[in-house]
């Protein structure tokens, strides 16, 4: 039966093609689905009624991945930076750039869709509404960086830096973030959803009315964070860290009813 997963996940995703953060979302979302069919197998289920009840308990993929539909253009890499920001993010919209400095700049409702920007620098700028949809942007800087409203869809952003940013109504859809470091960040109203946040730092951060939904966050930390109202609907928490967080009765009941490790946690009013 758990070949017929791999099947059912390959078969979700081929409507839209390749995209950067491709193999490492189907990766993370085969392997919550593994999880979930030996934890509903193990209750005593039969095989063909976990695997039901498995694939039942994924939901609808269009909602996880949106609008992706683009792949990045290969075109000649630019790594020039003389010209104004404005100039420059013309340059990023669908073709292959590297290293860009853009640290400190307006670029509120600028498009980066399906953008090639490994590593570039963002730390500080004002990125409110940008659409980062379909990027390849792993080892990004958004340190400081205001990312009011942004959407990364079906980016690969893994091992980027966020700390210090605020993160207010913004969207990851179907991202591949492990390794990323949100550390004493302020979350409000993001959405986090079918994304790999395996070993991702939320240390220290403020984070309310966040949605954590069928997301990998398989050794994630959110180490002396405060939790208000955050939702890990169909996401495997039982080696997420938690220790000296706080949160509300709400968030901590359902991390309870998930197994989640909440031994160092404090229930806030």
């Amino acid at each position: 039966m758990k070949k017929d997963l791999t099947t059912f996940i390959t078969k979700a995703f081929e409507p839209y093609g390749d995209f950067p953060a491709r193999t490492d979302v189907t990766r993370e979302l085969l392997s919550n689905l593994e999880e979930k069919y030996d934890d509903i197998l193990a209750q005593g289920m039969t095989e063909k009624e976990a695997y039901q009840q498995t694939i039942d308990s994924f939901g609808d993929v269009s909602e996880i991945m949106d609008q992706v539909d683009i792949k990045p253009t290969k075109q000649t890499k630019d790594k020039s930076m003389t010209n104004s920001a404005k100039d420059v993010i013309q340059k990023f919209k669908g073709v292959m750039i590297e290293a860009a400095d853009l640290s400190g700049t307006n670029l509120s409702n600028e498009n980066f869709k399906g953008s090639a920007a490994q590593g570039s620098n963002f730390a500080g700028a004002n990125l409110s509404g940008t659409n980062f949809t379909g990027s390849a942007i792993e080892s990004g800087n958004f340190i400081g960086a205001d990312l009011t409203g942004a959407i990364f869809s079906g980016s690969d952003i893994h091992a980027s830096q966020f700390s210090d940013a605020v993160l207010n109504e913004t969207q990851f859809k179907g991202c591949a973030l492990k390794g990323s470091d949100f550390q004493n960040t302020t979350i409000n109203g993001a959405i986090f959803k079918g994304s790999d946040l395996t070993e991702v730092s939320f240390d220290n951060s403020i984070i309310t009315d966040a949605v954590f939904t069928k997301s990998g966050v398989d050794r994630a930390t959110f180490k002396n964070a405060m939790l208000q109202n955050v939702s890990f609907h169909y996401s495997q928490v039982k080696k997420t860290n938690f220790d000296g967080a706080k949160m509300d009765k709400i968030t901590y009941a359902l991390l309870k009813g998930a197994k989640a490790n909440l031994v160092n946690v404090t229930v806030t009013q």
